[in-house]
């Protein structure tokens, strides 16, 4: 069965690559756009008071298979999840990034100074098409002036999974998040893992089925720990970091308080260790 999470199909459209593999009253080509806005929601429903089930960054893909009321309905190319985004968010999408945001957080600057007026917050692994240099600034189309050192060729990638996640340290707690102000669990890891070019679903049972089992006596930096519903990245053999709904941001505690805590509230001990 389809996972209606990544699959661009509902009763009565979907997309044209899915025909013959699920049914639908009309199939469609999809419009590529991408996001305009520093980070921008997918939602359930398209209805700003729906569940935020992911986040677009800005300079993502999202393909569009329908336009309504405000809305666009599609699905984002980089971990595939299907939903709604507010078309004001939205752009034509013209050009491949020529670098991403390396660091945790970036402004853009209306001019090459750091004096000039900020024009938008970037978040790491955001997309950027670098279309002019002045000194130490690099003006990205759509946006604005970042300071060149906040960026990373497209093709350059960090190595440390565990050292990125450790950047958003202190990050608020975010259901559905990924940008670097406020994230979910899932979203912590799969932006780690993102800034070390390396493919990542959204949510944390898809993420479960990466990498290979290995023993809880065998736990390294960089292994991930599942329970249900939750993930956390190892830092070394006893510390655990994780966006967390109990710290209400991204920690680092002991694995066995964590084990410890988890279970006295109700939602069970661990249900995998995996090597990505």
């Amino acid at each position: 069965m389809s996972d209606p999470r990544t699959t661009l199909a509902r009763g009565d459209l979907a997309a044209a690559e899915l025909e013959g593999r699920v049914r639908a009253g009309r199939y469609a080509e999809t419009i590529s756009l991408a996001c305009a806005a520093p980070a921008a929601a997918i939602r359930r429903a398209a209805d700003p008071a729906a569940e935020q089930m992911d986040q677009l960054l800005f300079g993502e893909r999202f393909e569009v298979l329908e336009e309504k009321a405000g809305w666009a309905w599609g699905q984002a190319r980089r971990d595939g999840y299907v939903g709604f985004v507010e078309r004001a968010a939205l752009t034509a999408y013209a050009r491949l990034p020529t670098h991403r945001v390396s660091a945790p957080r970036a402004y853009a600057f209306s001019e090459p100074s750091i004096k000039s007026r900020p024009i938008g917050l970037y978040s790491m692994n955001a997309l950027v098409f670098i279309e002019a240099r002045e000194g130490r600034f690099a003006k990205a189309a759509g946006s604005g002036w970042f300071v060149e050192n906040q960026l990373a060729d497209i093709g350059s990638v960090e190595t440390d999974p565990a050292a990125i996640a450790e950047r958003y340290l202190g990050a608020a707690y975010q259901w559905g998040g990924r940008e670097s102000l406020g994230l979910d669990c899932s979203g912590l890891v799969q932006q780690a893992l993102l800034a070390c070019g390396r493919a990542c679903p959204r949510d944390t049972d898809q993420q479960a089925e990466m990498g290979a089992a290995i023993a809880a006596a065998d736990l390294a930096r960089g292994d991930l720990v599942f329970w249900r519903g939750h993930v956390g990245m190892m830092l070394d053999q006893t510390r655990l970091i994780h966006a967390n709904a109990h710290h209400m941001a991204v920690a680092i505690e002991p694995l066995a308080e964590a084990v410890a805590r988890i279970a006295a509230a109700g939602s069970g001990h661990p249900t995998a260790y995996q090597r990505i």
